[in-house]
């Protein structure tokens, strides 16, 4: 609809022709979201499958003109990329609801006093709050990643056409507004040869994986009887199929183990666009899958973490009384010594 209005901006299409092609595609997309679209076999990919659905409806002289001025190419780029700014909005709002959870628990925790540990020995004695305010800054960086991310991704293909833009006289400017870009891309080649904005969005997943793997490991020992300093809900965990006493924390090791998943599809995209020559490669259709992957198991995780730490339970007595073994205070010690 944007780049028909475009065209009819700019005289390539009649007022009337306009209004048929969105009124041709308001209907393809209610068929859609209702399951009533039919998809062939013999359909290269989705857009095929709308532009003959639309051709069909508005007949094909009319429906063909959608098309002018632009290639499959700058199409699929602009989609992927419209799909990748609305995941990052997304996560961007799950990663903030997160925080919330953490910092709810630090001010709850300011005098919650637990042991911290380099090489998984007793170091110092710290607060809860000070524990967990460490993930929520990890947080708060992702969400300045994808944030930077989004600033970059904002900028339109649609027009660059095959790899060398057009030689109607269109106004590509107005297309990106419509679609919510910044700006547009100013070379066709780049505009269409570009998934940066995917990679760019798959290394933040992989980032915000790292930080959340860590923290899972931590609330799974934790949570074992040699520490037993939290207890995580049953709703988040399971028991064992012969072992009576087990209470296993599913969610963290399932959080986890998806971490080598989403860096997978990191490696994989970096892979498939390594020593890629410019302009649109069949290798590029491989770009998706990884990412609606990623994106997913992204939204997922952040929205049962957040869920699952809403419910855990801060076991203090334990965490005071591991505490008061392996000398906690010797640095503290050791410093008053040096002082006096």
């Amino acid at each position: 609809i944007a780049h028909a209005t475009m065209l009819e901006s700019c005289g390539i299409l009649k007022k009337e022709e306009l209004d048929a092609i969105i009124k041709g595609l308001e209907q393809v997309k209610s068929e859609i979201e209702q399951g009533k679209f039919v998809f062939d076999i013999k359909d290269e990919d989705i857009h095929m499958a709308i532009e003959k659905r639309l051709s069909e409806i508005i007949g094909s002289e009319i429906g063909g003109r959608l098309h002018t001025a632009r290639s499959r190419n700058d199409q699929v780029a602009t989609d992927f990329k419209l799909f990748v700014k609305k995941s990052h909005i997304e996560l961007l709002k799950l990663l903030k609801e997160l925080i919330q959870t953490m910092l709810e628990h630090a001010k709850v925790h300011k005098k919650t006093i637990m042991p911290s540990f380099t090489h998984l020995q007793h170091a110092q004695p710290v607060s809860f709050s000070f524990y967990i305010l460490a993930y929520a800054f990890m947080l708060m960086r992702d969400i300045k990643r994808l944030q930077n991310s989004l600033e970059l991704a904002d900028f339109s293909p649609l027009g660059s056409c095959a790899c060398a833009g057009t030689s109607y006289a269109t106004n590509r400017e107005l297309s990106a507004e419509i679609l919510g870009f910044k700006d547009i891309m100013p070379n066709a080649m780049d505009g269409v040869s570009d998934r940066d904005f995917a990679l760019d969005l798959l290394y933040d997943i992989a980032v915000i994986f790292t930080h959340t793997s860590r923290l899972c490991e931590e609330m799974i020992l934790f949570s074992s009887s040699e520490f037993s300093f939290i207890t995580i809900s049953d709703s988040f965990s399971t028991g064992s199929s012969i072992m009576p006493q087990k209470k296993n924390p599913d969610v963290c090791e399932l959080i986890r183990g998806k971490t080598g998943r989403v860096y997978g599809n990191l490696i994989s995209l970096l892979t498939i666009m390594k020593a890629l020559p410019l302009a649109y490669n069949k290798d590029m259709q491989e770009d998706k899958e990884g990412l609606f992957d990623s994106v997913k198991t992204a939204k997922d995780s952040l929205i049962i973490l957040n869920a699952m730490l809403k419910e855990i339970q801060i076991n203090k007595e334990n965490m005071l009384n591991a505490c008061k073994k392996g000398h906690l205070l010797a640095t503290d010690l050791a410093d008053y010594l040096v002082r006096e």
